[in-house]
């Protein structure tokens, strides 16, 4: 190898993998099966996709590695596409991606999730309105309150992406 081909080889090595800091579910088993009760209570009605759809958002938002990797996996086994799920971070700019319903939940999973900006505003929540009855938008607000938390204890926890089996949770 020349000094210029061994100049331009790559190291293809990944980094390596952390250890979570704390195996939480372990410890508070009564406060993760009480998570896994809330959640499903809170997904009820709320249709599939959209729900991973939101979750994935709001999992991009919290910078949660874990939920990330677990709801791009069950997006794409519950028959979601590549090039929808690449545009969410920038739906804002890809709104021809979505239903005018899916804007609007993402609008308001932004404005829950992001509350640091200030209150969710009226705007948003009456668009949701528009999109959902008061019971699915009630369904719909749960869920973002509930992978909210699981985002929370994902980061506080440094759960280690990339082992999740798509349903595995389900």
């Amino acid at each position: 190898m020349t000094t210029t081909e061994n100049d331009t080889a790559k190291d293809t090595s990944y980094a390596s993998e952390d250890t979570p800091r704390l195996q939480w579910a372990k410890f508070a088993p009564e406060v993760y099966k009480a998570m896994v009760r809330l959640d499903a209570a809170a997904r009820r009605g709320v249709d599939p996709v959209l729900l991973e759809l939101v979750k994935i958002r709001t999992s991009q938002l919290n910078h949660c590695a874990f939920c990330l990797d677990m709801h791009t996996k069950d997006a794409f086994a519950a028959g979601e596409s590549v090039e929808r799920i690449v545009q969410l971070s920038a739906w804002e700019e890809s709104r021809h991606f979505y239903t005018e319903k899916e804007l609007a939940a993402l609008a308001l999973t932004e404005a829950v999730t992001v509350l640091t900006d200030g209150f969710v505003p009226d705007e948003v929540f009456e668009t949701a309105a528009r999109h959902f009855d008061e019971a699915e938008l009630s369904q719909l607000l749960a869920s973002i309150t509930v992978i909210n938390a699981w985002n929370r204890f994902g980061v506080s926890c440094r759960l280690v992406p990339g082992h999740y089996t798509a349903g595995q949770h389900a």
